[in-house]
């Protein structure tokens, strides 16, 4: 009797183990499964890494054009001249002015660039970051007449507000970032800061021409307007260029060498009609 409690004793336990065995595997792989399904979750939280330098299938059908494709420099080349300037490169898929520490007079070997085709009614958008205490400019519709393109050209201006002293000249801040350059400051001033992305757009329709940065309307005006004749007469202009208020109708796109590290990417723009 004794003998037989025994034998049942061991086979029962050896039923438990086996059991147990087959609930912890069972545990394991539940455990697993589970694993796996919460890091396809956190995978899919993660937003896709960001494409620069494209369009969109939307953007294509839209009738936008890329300016660059942050590879090469074809379409691009010095103002005044057939060649490209060699103080600019491609950097991290940005178009990049090396500092060169000269102010306007540029790098020896670089200068303003221009795109190879003039635009009149347009939306441009544009992305720069720029270094502490850099100053850049975005010109639209300008000429090929004097030894600087910003003698002919509206400018957005590209600056590093928090250190670059241009941010203080001018007046109520027309020469920080986004300002239509020395006559209307941005408003809303939403420069995030130097080392960081902004996105710049221009819409010029005939004599009206918009300025957007980073999502805001900041500047609006009209060409040959009283008010534009007011603000002219006031400013630098009116001693460098008597006839600068007389913004050609269509002209070159161009990014200015300042003599500062700065940085160009996504560049796209949609003609209007």
């Amino acid at each position: 009797m004794k003998k037989s409690i025994f034998i049942g004793c061991v086979a029962m336990m050896a039923i438990y183990a086996c059991d147990s065995s087959k609930k912890g595997n069972s545990e394991e792989a539940s455990d697993a499964e589970a694993k796996e399904e919460m890091v396809e979750e956190v995978a899919e939280a993660q937003p896709a890494e960001e494409m620069h330098n494209t369009l969109t299938e939307a953007e294509k059908a839209d009738g936008w054009m890329l300016l660059f494709d942050g590879k090469s420099t074809e379409g691009w080349r010095g103002y005044k001249k057939e060649t490209f300037p060699v103080a600019w490169n491609i950097e991290n898929e940005a178009l990049h002015i090396q500092g060169s520490g000269r102010g306007e007079a540029g790098a020896k070997d670089g200068g303003d660039i221009v795109y190879d085709k003039e635009f009149g009614d347009f939306h441009l958008s544009i992305e720069w970051m720029v270094d502490s205490a850099a100053n850049s400019g975005i010109l639209y519709r300008g000429k090929e007449e004097f030894d600087y393109i910003w003698k002919t050209a509206p400018e957005m201006q590209v600056l590093d507000n928090a250190h670059h002293p241009d941010a203080k000249l001018g007046k109520n801040g027309n020469r920080q970032a986004g300002s239509l350059y020395d006559l209307i400051p941005a408003d809303p001033q939403n420069f995030k800061g130097h080392g960081t992305w902004n996105k710049a757009e221009v819409i010029a329709k005939g004599n009206d021409i918009v300025h957007i940065q980073n999502g805001d309307t900041v500047v609006q005006y009209t060409i040959g307007s009283d008010r534009m004749a007011d603000l002219i007469a006031n400013s630098k202009w009116a001693e460098i260029n008597e006839n600068w208020g007389n913004i050609a109708p269509s002209g070159l796109i161009a990014l200015q060498d300042h003599g500062d590290n700065v940085w160009y990417r996504n560049i796209k723009i949609k003609e209007l009609k």
